[in-house]
């Protein structure tokens, strides 16, 4: 048997598949690309997440739209976030030449071009379906972990949800959570004492200044109604699944919007979506480009977090997808949850560079036909070193791949095609409506406005009074002139207006 006969049959043993798959492409021996060995990646095992890694311009987007394609072509959608804005493309079909027909004959594929269904989403002015949560959804433990609080301002927070909850006070936005930090330091202090105990006027700042910070990465889009049902994300088109492409280009800059974001969109599916078990295929798969940006800026906390949900979201038939430049951007904890890795080229132009390629090898399975490390930099755009897991779990033998041509298009859309597709959107009408209901914003100023004009009408009365008074008799006129000299007289009225402002806060409690 030749090497490549052998080559062939040790990948199709270690890809022999009982249900369905999709193909990446052929494997490449020697520099030369081999018909007839497929690549192959089980859906069963698409659930088990997976990493797309490679330099700038070796080919990382346009394997990213193959499997969105392949993915969409089997029924099932995806979840793409766009950070470069090159992937609305998705929507027109590709465009056939001689260099992707040859490709396509090496590789043993036909090469339809079609467009698929696709539906653009933003958090940002972008156009599209507009994606935002409350606060409250958010919850305190979140919000807290977003912020990067400490244990004691991570207590305030919790103290102001339970707050809010108990006096129905509604934390749809930002602004109702600020509203409510100023109350219970302010007007609300001595109310929320004996509920509470005392509040710390410095963590409230605090927590106010890391609001204002996440308010001038663009956050006060995101935070309100109408939330977004992630339900919606699981749809179907003439048999296809839909690709949910989320424009993200206007804040790449603002890395910790896009770390908010990215882990509220994990943890309303992990929530919301029911336990799927083990199933032929997955119901949705999240790709999430520029991935260094997730964890680079997150905290500790955040960190597990998200280590946490990658861990447990798979079994509600989730599987997700980092795309970045090197494996090192991805925490330890987190690559090794991951079970599909497609390696595109690495440069290697400094010694520290050289490392991060050693290290880089030592993640992918031991092979008889490469030298994982020098395969890692010589290879051409649109080439990657692929392995799996099959359908037992077990990863498939490394292969130095010839990734297939996307059957869409390999370049963004134009305003109009792009407004084209937000027309024909369903979804449109459903969430891009300004709603800005009561909330505890309103509430809270809404009472407050009611103890002041008690407060000024209290004080009208009084004048009146004094007048009234003050036209009887001189007799009666010196009389209130001495008691209001006496100190115990002046200490008694203090004491009524405190409690009855008290009573006046203690009543707003109750009713809310």
């Amino acid at each position: 048997m030749s090497q490549k006969e052998k080559f062939i049959q040790d990948l199709a043993e270690g890809q022999s598949y009982k249900k369905d798959f999709i193909v990446l492409g052929t494997g490449i021996l020697d520099g030369e690309p081999i018909t007839g060995a497929s690549i192959k990646v089980p859906l069963k095992t698409l659930n088990r997440h997976g990493l797309i890694a490679g330099a700038t311009g070796t080919g990382k987007t346009k394997t990213l739209q193959v499997i969105a394609e392949q993915l969409s072509l089997k029924g099932i959608s995806s979840v793409l976030m766009d950070l470069k804005g090159d992937l609305s493309g998705l929507a027109q079909p590709g465009q056939a030449n001689d260099f992707i027909l040859k490709r396509s004959q090496q590789i043993g594929v036909n090469y339809d071009p079609m467009g698929l269904p696709v539906e653009l989403m933003s958090i940002s002015k972008e156009k599209g379906v507009k994606l935002k949560a409350t606060v409250s959804e958010f919850g305190p433990v979140l919000i807290a972990q977003i912020l990067d609080l400490n244990a004691t301002q991570q207590g305030v927070i919790a103290l102001v949800f339970r707050y809010c909850d108990t006096h129905h006070l509604p934390l749809l936005d930002l602004k109702d959570l600020k509203r409510v930090l100023q109350f219970i330091t302010n007007e609300g202090k001595e109310a929320i004492q004996r509920e509470f105990g005392q509040v710390s006027a410095a963590s409230v700042n605090t927590i106010m200044r890391k609001i204002i910070e996440l308010e001038q990465q663009g956050a006060e889009r995101f935070f309100g109604e109408q939330s977004f049902d992630v339900t919606d994300f699981v749809r179907r088109k003439d048999g296809k699944g839909i690709i949910s492409i989320i424009r993200l280009t206007d804040i790449q800059s603002k890395p910790k919007l896009f770390s908010t974001f990215m882990l509220s969109i994990l943890s309303e599916i992990y929530e919301t979506f029911p336990e799927q078990g083990d199933s032929d295929q997955p119901k949705l798969c999240l790709f999430i480009d520029e991935a260094h940006l997730v964890f680079g800026s997150a905290s500790k906390d955040l960190l597990e977090k998200i280590e946490t949900i990658i861990k447990l979201i798979r079994s509600k038939g989730v599987g997700v997808y980092f795309c970045t430049q090197t494996p090192t951007d991805i925490p330890e904890s987190v690559l090794g949850q991951l079970g599909l890795k497609v390696q595109h080229s690495l440069r290697a132009f400094t010694a520290k560079d050289r490392k991060a390629i050693s290290k880089t090898a030592e993640n992918y399975p031991i092979s008889t036909y490469y030298n994982t490390s020098e395969v890692l930099t010589s290879m051409g755009i649109g080439e990657a070193l692929v392995t799996a897991l099959n359908e037992k779990g077990i990863p498939t033998p490394l292969a130095h791949t010839l990734i297939r041509a996307p059957i869409t298009r390999m370049d963004i859309l134009n305003s109009s095609e792009i407004d084209q597709v937000v027309s024909e959107s369903t979804l449109v009408p459903k969430y891009n409506q300004e709603i800005d209901r009561q909330s505890a914003f309103e509430i809270l100023n809404q009472k407050m406005d009611e103890i002041e004009k008690q407060q000024e009408e209290a004080e009208l009365t009084g004048q009146k009074s004094r007048t009234k008074t003050t036209a009887r008799t001189p007799q009666d006129q010196s009389l209130i002139e001495e008691l209001s000299k006496n100190t115990l007289v002046r200490q008694i009225g203090r004491t009524i207006f405190r409690e009855l402002t008290r009573g006046i806060l203690g009543s707003f409690s109750r009713k809310r």
